[in-house]
């Protein structure tokens, strides 16, 4: 049973920062595809940034060059650095984990319980 735990969520003024973290305790197995979504209030989840093991990234249009998503081994460590955050990044962020394996041979599909940010003035 993999669990992955999100962090650093929270209150911040536009044109702010955040740091959010994802962690899975215990694995040792490399996580294939690590990723960042976000979910509005009354919207789907969609996908804002994701990494795989073997350094391969992918950034939603609507970043604009604003986050930067970066990988630790330890515990299959995943991190999002958002700059110059706008009310419209207000949302739920959710880590997901897609496979297990350098190739993503392994199953894996699982959601942490998402960490809040809320961006106002």
């Amino acid at each position: 049973q993999v669990q992955l735990v999100e962090s650093g969520g929270g209150l911040v003024q536009p044109g702010g920062s955040l740091r959010l973290s994802c962690t899975a305790p215990g694995t040792i197995v490399s996580i294939y595809n690590l990723a960042w979504y976000r979910q509005k209030s009354g919207s789907q989840r969609e996908l804002v940034a994701s990494r795989t093991t073997g350094g391969r990234t992918y950034y939603a249009a609507f970043v604009a060059g604003r986050f930067t998503i970066s990988r630790e081994n330890a515990e299959n460590t995943v991190h999002l650095q958002m700059d110059s955050l706008e009310p419209d990044d207000t949302a739920v962020y959710y880590c997901h984990g897609d496979r297990f394996g350098l190739n993503g041979e392994g199953p894996l599909n699982a959601w942490g319980q998402g960490t809040n940010v809320t961006v106002s003035s």
